[in-house]
């Protein structure tokens, strides 16, 4: 019957992780194991400091829109502005825009292309003064004040030059419901 204890304890001493088989096994230690290697130090980092969020974006005073050059349209109540420096250099100028199924589309553009005296080939119109802010031909232009277009800006005569001649290929339009 010793021998079976001996053999039992021997095995409990090898699972455990002591290889004293004939002594009881030893009891944990709060202490660690003094060991000649030290641990690596561990290396704690700090994250950088992040940056404080952007403000929200300052309205230009008197108009919906937010960028401080180029032009500003507010589709609701049919008007637009030229922005310099941040605050109003022409307008309110009223306009007419998109019908339905011809919907002038709301975001922020930049002014691809102008041309002087252009020719609407879908359309078959004049579009005098145009200034394109979309690639699928979205422009402000001259044209009818009572009847809304096909997705462009109409302008008076007057305010079309003055966009024509204000804006530069690369100025931002944002366009508001």
């Amino acid at each position: 019957m010793r021998r079976t204890a001996l053999v039992v304890i021997a095995f409990l001493a090898t699972a455990c992780g002591t290889s004293e088989a004939s002594g009881p096994a030893s009891s944990p230690s709060s202490e660690p194991a003094s060991s000649s290697a030290s641990a690596p130090p561990v290396e704690t980092t700090t994250p950088d400091p992040q940056p404080a969020p952007p403000p929200p974006p300052m309205t230009v005073p008197g108009t919906p829109c937010d960028l401080t050059e180029g032009a500003c349209v507010r589709l609701s109540t049919k008007e637009t502005w030229l922005i310099s420096g941040g605050e109003v250099s022409y307008g309110p100028v009223p306009i007419t825009h998109g019908r339905p199924g011809y919907e002038t589309p709301v975001g922020y553009f930049p002014v691809l292309w102008k041309v002087r005296d252009d020719w609407s080939r879908d359309f078959g119109g004049e579009m005098p003064f145009s200034t394109y802010f979309t690639s699928g031909g979205i422009a402000f232009h001259e044209g009818s004040l009572t009847v809304n277009s096909h997705g462009c800006i109409h302008l008076s005569p007057d305010a079309a030059a003055r966009y024509f001649e204000t804006l530069q290929v690369g100025d931002q339009v944002q366009v508001v419901a």
